[in-house]
């Protein structure tokens, strides 16, 4: 055997392993993706040409088994009993009573609270250090070996290192996972090549692991979070702290956002806390497990014949419910794209009433067979619009036919155009009153022209009274024009047959008085926001400023631009470059924006990034109440000096600004060690 060879073949190992887990355990990779693939190929090669340096451990050996006919099955030496349900704040108080009854104490409790991941449950065994098999639950007593396909996970280290001795046995307990951003981009794959797409994260992250083909399994997503253990031999934990403490000291990854709460108060709050904010997580959770801190009280606790009586698991509210469609109609949005949307029987979902959901497409409808009358799941997520996951075909009734998007516009009676390239249809008619209204509710959105007091009702009436009809007339409305203005009122509490009476009532001087103010005033704007307003496709309020950085603010250096200038800006793509030469490209948008300029509207002039400020490639993140400014202001502030402004922290992220109420985030930075600025420091950084 080549010593070299040798030496650097152990050496590549050892790279790679030190790389998965700077990735995966610590959140804070010290190699490029391209890095760790010229480091893997390297090694492969090498192992070619020297087959007696291949190790069963080695980073070229996760996949390496062959297909299986089926999954053999596995015996628990320690069974991987579930967890007791709490529904509610109520419940988990109720647990700390039993708790505290069974140990004989009145004192707070010291809890171990972790985030309850939607994933698959799975138990590791560690001989020695390495890897030796992996299975998943199953009934508790008895589950499927799936170790081929666990190896293929780099998350799961093959051989424990670090500076603690691992035991000699160790049987840990934890959760595959698919991540949200994976899970997008999986079904992006699947599309592309026409395969059936995945219905959620959990689901697939299962699919995924129980594979009879180790590649299909190593072509997915997968994570894992280690969050318990069966049997130990070698080494001793006296809480559950100082067990999650000690994984990643030997290359296992844990959830980072486990807190250790003193008595159940604390518990529940961090219970309230997190399900506010689920849907800010990268990844899906149902509910926060918490368990008895301390190992040794655990023990006299014991455990029931499914579930321990130390642990329990604070369910979330559902965000996932079943339904009936009772009618699915097209909508028309301020582009003309035609929106199937399903009319649903109302059902509580996440806590909230829901009785429509996005049918996204034709295509969508086509794939999913949604049809009026079926029984259908669905799913809501933050302040995403409800959507319909899958049709329970089994409770279609008789007649049920496939529904297809009108051939013209339900607003106008327009020809429908769907492009061969496209999944959207639209509406090709400009003037058509759902595009004239959206478009005009976007130009004085907070984020675009930013005109106050002019809602949709006002709106609405300056449209259908013929006051205006492009953008642009908005900077001709006279006092006359609102002040005279009439808009449908409540007016008093009488209640009729109909409702609460109503009637049309004008503006009146005071209001059209400060609404003219407020267009008044939108007319000194930023080139960002200008852009933002004009309602460009795929062009939002980043992308409006990545443009004004490239063009220095200069109009009509974007109005001049083809599509090879475009597309040598940093973040803009064809697509987007090929929108915006259409957009300039059309004399009647051309003739608005003309319009808009000889009507008073200025754009500030845009000062270059400020030199030796240092914020050129630096990532801020803002977080709790900021006293002197907006976030947006802030935000921008940053972006004008050539840094960029974030709304997730990792070890990517430079500075975190935190103010008063800075929660997590704040937290989270000073786990990761990133520099935490006050409102006060970071102004005096920009200046």
């Amino acid at each position: 055997m080549n010593d070299s060879a040798a030496g650097r073949a152990a050496q590549l190992r050892a790279q790679i392993d030190q790389a998965n887990i700077r990735y995966y355990v610590h959140d804070d990779p010290t190699i490029s993706d391209v890095q760790y693939d010229q480091l893997l190929r390297e090694l492969e090669a090498l192992e070619q040409q020297h087959p007696e340096l291949v190790t069963p451990d080695s980073p070229t050996q996760r996949v390496g088994a062959e297909p299986q006919s089926e999954l053999a099955t596995v015996a628990h030496r320690a069974p991987m009993l579930s967890l007791a349900n709490a529904m509610d704040d109520g419940e988990l108080r109720a647990f700390d009573g039993r708790v505290k009854k069974e140990l004989g104490i009145e004192g707070p409790v010291d809890y171990l609270c972790e985030p309850k991941l939607d994933g698959l449950a799975v138990e590791l065994i560690y001989e020695q250090g390495r890897f030796v098999q992996g299975s998943t639950r199953g009934d508790g007593t008895t589950g499927e070996d799936i170790t081929a396909n666990l190896r293929t996970i780099r998350a799961i280290p093959l051989t424990l290192t670090g500076d603690v001795a691992p035991p000699a046995l160790l049987e840990l307990r934890g959760e595959v996972f698919i991540t949200r951003e994976g899970f997008a981009q999986l079904n992006r794959q699947r599309a592309e090549a026409g395969q059936p797409l995945f219905a959620n994260p959990r689901n697939s992250a299962a699919g995924s692991v129980r594979q009879l083909d180790p590649k299909v399994t190593a072509g997915r997503p997968l994570r894992i979070y280690c969050y318990g253990y069966g049997l130990v031999d070698g080494h001793a934990f006296s809480t559950q702290e100082q067990f999650l403490k000690t994984l990643p000291q030997w290359g296992l990854p844990v959830n980072p956002e486990y807190r250790l709460c003193r008595g159940i108060d604390e518990a529940v709050e961090f219970y309230q806390e997190l399900e506010t904010r689920r849907d800010r997580l990268p990844y899906d959770i149902d509910g926060l497990v918490v368990k008895v801190n301390d190992l040794g009280q655990q023990t006299r606790l014991g455990q029931r014949s499914r579930s321990p009586r130390w642990a329990i698991a604070g369910k979330f509210q559902a965000q996932q419910a079943t339904t009936i469609v009772e009618d699915i109609q097209a909508s028309v949005g301020r582009t003309g794209a035609l929106t199937p949307v399903a009319h649903l029987r109302p059902v509580n979902v996440g806590g909230v009433t829901v009785s429509r959901a996005t049918l996204h497409n034709q295509d969508e409808i086509d794939r999913k067979d949604v049809r009026v009358g079926d029984t259908v799941l669905v799913q809501r997520a933050g302040e995403v619009i409800p959507e319909v996951v899958q049709v329970i075909t089994e409770k279609r009734p008789p007649h049920a036919k496939p529904y297809h998007l009108p051939n013209t516009c339900p607003i106008c009676g327009h020809e429908v155009y769907r492009p061969p390239d496209e999944v959207v249809a639209r509406c090709l008619n400009l003037a058509c009153p759902a595009q004239v209204r959206g478009r005009f509710e976007h130009f004085i959105s907070k984020g675009a022209m930013n005109i106050d007091g002019l809602g949709e009702k006002i709106v609405e009436r300056l449209i259908a009274s013929g006051k205006i009809k492009t953008v642009a007339d908005l900077y001709r409305l006279t006092f006359d024009d609102l002040a005279t203005l009439e808009i449908e009122r409540t007016v008093g509490r009488m209640e009729t047959e109909a409702g609460q009476s109503k009637k049309m009532v004008a503006l009146g001087d005071k209001v059209a008085t400060k609404l003219l103010a407020a267009i008044d005033a939108s007319r000194q704007t930023t080139f960002a926001r200008f852009i933002y307003a004009l309602g460009i496709r795929n062009v939002g309020e980043h992308l409006s400023r990545v443009l004004e950085r490239a063009c220095q603010g200069d109009l009509e250096r974007l109005l001049a631009a083809d599509t090879e200038e475009l597309e040598a800006i940093h973040e803009v793509g064809a697509t987007v470059a090929q929108g915006l030469v259409r957009f300039t490209g059309d004399q009647s948008n051309r003739a608005v924006i003309r319009d808009l300029l000889a009507l008073g509207v200025q754009l500030e002039a845009v000062e270059a990034p400020a030199k030796g400020a240092g914020l050129s490639g630096k990532t801020f993140v803002f977080t709790g109440n900021l006293e002197q400014m907006t976030r947006r202001e802030a935000r921008e502030l940053v972006e004008a000096r050539g840094g960029r402004a974030a709304t997730s922290i990792s070890s990517r992220t430079d500075y975190v600004v935190a103010g008063p109420g800075a929660g997590s985030k704040l937290a989270k930075a000073e786990e990761l060690g990133v520099a935490v600025l006050s409102e006060g420091e970071f102004l005096e950084m920009v200046k």
